[in-house]
């Protein structure tokens, strides 16, 4: 098995086929994978903090599941060991778009096997967050004092996620409750 397709191949935000048959099975997906997401906020969710910091997107683009979790690893665990339990982080994107493939074969001999289809509705393979330009896909909350350090550590999740994001820093306490 060859695994997951490049990133690349999913980043741009178009509207997905709607496949169009005479049999009702075959013109919806049938199940939605499971997102390796399973919580959205972590840290001390009982205090209040003075600012907040927000990972926004400057571009419109798709991050799959799977970016999306090794980005928040990487943010929980930086944060951990530069703050202790003092942040907050909230996932702000919630990965509900689901990503299909179709499978041909490749390599020798696959043009006698497999021709392909022009519209191939292909199988679920996944789930990613449409983020459209000035999304909020991450926030941290922190003390002034932390600030520095909490935006050191966005710089990180750079490398794991498609896609150009800008920092934004704002003042004032925010009352953080379930999903935002």
């Amino acid at each position: 098995m060859a695994g997951l397709r490049p990133g690349h191949t999913i980043r741009k935000i178009k509207r997905a086929y709607t496949r169009k048959s005479k049999f009702k099975s075959k013109g919806y997906v049938k199940a939605v994978p499971h997102s390796k997401i399973v919580r959205f906020i972590f840290g001390d969710i009982t205090r209040t903090f003075t600012h907040q910091l927000d990972y926004i997107s400057k571009d419109d683009i798709q991050v799959r599941h799977n970016a999306l979790e090794s980005a928040r690893q990487i943010l929980t665990r930086h944060l951990e060991a530069n703050l202790g339990k003092n942040f907050i982080l909230l996932i702000r994107g919630y990965p509900h778009h689901v990503v299909r493939e179709h499978k041909a074969l490749t390599g020798a001999g696959a043009d006698r096997m497999s021709q392909g289809m022009a519209h191939a509705f292909g199988k679920p393979e996944g789930v990613a967050v449409q983020a459209h330009r000035g999304k909020i896909l991450f926030s941290i909350h922190v003390d002034k004092n932390d600030i520095d350090k909490a935006r050191a550590v966005l710089q990180k999740a750079n490398s794991r996620l498609p896609g150009h994001w800008q920092i934004a820093v704002s003042e004032g306490p925010k009352p953080v409750t379930g999903r935002q």
